[in-house]
């Protein structure tokens, strides 16, 4: 058989599980954040947040991603992709 027809075992990485997060809070509409008030639903730092943001805005086609404020932290806005 196929190693593709093998059900996968491997953790989803840190991208995957920021992303799925997001996917799931944004399917109600728009949603902002602070990577610190999430951190412990993702499992991930707010600087490791921080950094996935900045990749998954560049390279997620399924979401949109703006950077909406700078004070004291960073509050990211994101969308289901229309």
């Amino acid at each position: 058989m196929s190693s593709m027809l093998q059900p996968s075992n491997e953790e989803p990485t840190k991208e995957e599980r920021l992303k799925s997060y997001l996917r799931g809070k944004a399917e109600d509409g728009e949603m902002y954040f602070k990577s610190k008030f999430i951190a412990d639903d993702v499992g991930l730092s707010p600087k490791e947040i921080g950094a996935l943001m900045v990749k998954i805005r560049d390279s997620a086609t399924d979401l949109e991603v703006e950077k909406w404020s700078y004070t004291s932290a960073t509050t990211w806005r994101v969308e289901l992709a229309r």
